[in-house]
């Protein structure tokens, strides 16, 4: 190859990368804009409820439904009971009639909420986007993090997330989500009231 020729292929290779560049950026910015109508979707100052199912390789699948409201969230399934008020968990174990009481982490909060990432995207994960069909598909990366994966599949016309798949130290976890509903939520849901399991035994692991 000679000079000439050389600096061709220099310039070529130089605008091919700029482009790639391009196009992620354009397509990272393209998935937060979409994460971001999203979450103003979730974060409807009244709240919102829905029904999910949680997956994994080592429980097995579990079905409930969830109440939300900013950070806050209730979620009731057969086996348990979960509140967060944005600082403290409760959570009552059907089987042990016991409350455990807790300040998790954002992992341990994403296992519960399947729209916890509305507050993790914004802290240092990579996105890029495709569309599958009538959906999104948005993934969140982040080598930093426990949880390192994200994938979150949103409707296109409604911008509402309907499967959330989370990946922590390895392991897949599974949530899907459907039947969201707005509502007017009361914040005193997201507070474990013991009146109303007087003989369960409060376990506090703070």
């Amino acid at each position: 190859m000679n000079m000439t020729n050389h600096k061709r292929y220099f310039i070529t290779v130089l605008l091919l990368t700029f482009c790639l560049f391009g196009l992620k950026a354009q397509n990272a910015a393209k998935a937060k804009q979409i994460l971001d109508k999203t979450a103003a979707i979730l974060n409807r100052k009244g709240g919102s409820t829905a029904n999910f199912t949680i997956s994994s390789a080592n429980m097995g699948s579990v079905s409930g439904t969830i109440s939300i409201k900013g950070n806050k969230f209730f979620a009731s399934t057969p086996q348990a009971k979960t509140w967060f008020n944005g600082k403290t968990q409760w959570t009552y174990v059907v089987s042990s009639n016991e409350v455990n009481i807790s300040n998790p982490s954002a992992e341990q909060q994403a296992k519960m909420n399947p729209y916890h990432f509305i507050s993790l995207y914004k802290t240092g994960y990579k996105m890029s986007l495709k569309e599958e069909g009538s959906n999104y598909v948005i993934h969140l990366t982040s080598k930093k993090k426990a949880i390192q994966d994200i994938y979150i599949t949103i409707n296109k016309r409604t911008n509402i997330p309907s499967v959330v798949k989370i990946k922590e130290r390895g392991k897949w976890i599974r949530l899907t989500v459907k039947n969201f509903k707005s509502a007017q939520l009361i914040d005193a849901k997201f507070n474990f009231n013991s009146k109303d399991f007087p003989k369960a035994e409060i376990i506090d692991l703070r």
